[in-house]
């Protein structure tokens, strides 16, 4: 069973492949819904933002956070909308950040470019809270951005710290 090959859209993955998806998808379902006072609102430290950093080892973890993301998001106080547009928002830019990040070598490189695109892909959800909540659209982002820069930050290092001694890549 573990040699089967798995058809989701027009990509093949492996049974063990797509275990490993649904871990990542699960891990960051559990840290944010766990972390949910941290997780959601105008200031937000989402912990498991750094799961986004997988996407740079492994494609295949540009679907399991996105799908991630969008289970986790079920628990937001903006139900569906933050669903729909945290979700694509997620897939979209962790698509930029390996297309931008294919030429860089050292990993240190590509997670603070990756960092820095997702804080500043924050501006979707401060038009969520502006909409939502008649907020300042500028401070929400302010707020937003920069907790998303210190989640992904301190995600980074962990997931820095991991692939130096674990194969992320597989």
């Amino acid at each position: 069973m573990d040699n089967q090959i798995k058809k989701l859209g027009s990509v093949h993955w492996k049974t063990d492949e797509v275990a490993k998806m649904a871990v990542v998808a699960a891990l960051y379902v559990v840290v944010t819904v766990f972390l949910a006072p941290f997780s959601f609102g105008q200031v937000q430290l989402r912990v498991a933002e750094m799961f986004n950093f997988l996407a740079l080892y492994n494609k295949r973890y540009v679907w399991s956070v996105t799908i991630g993301c969008a289970i986790a998001n079920i628990a937001s106080p903006n139900g569906i909308l933050d669903v729909l547009i945290g979700s694509v928002c997620t897939f979209f830019v962790l698509v930029i950040c390996r297309k931008i990040c294919a030429s860089f070598t050292d990993m240190r490189i590509k997670i603070a470019i990756c960092a820095v695109l997702f804080a500043f892909s924050m501006f979707t959800v401060a038009g969520q809270l502006t909409i939502l909540y008649k907020m300042p659209f500028w401070i929400n982002w302010g707020y937003i951005a920069i907790g998303e820069l210190l989640s992904m930050t301190i995600g980074g290092i962990i997931m820095y710290t991991i692939g130096q001694k674990i194969d992320l890549t597989k």
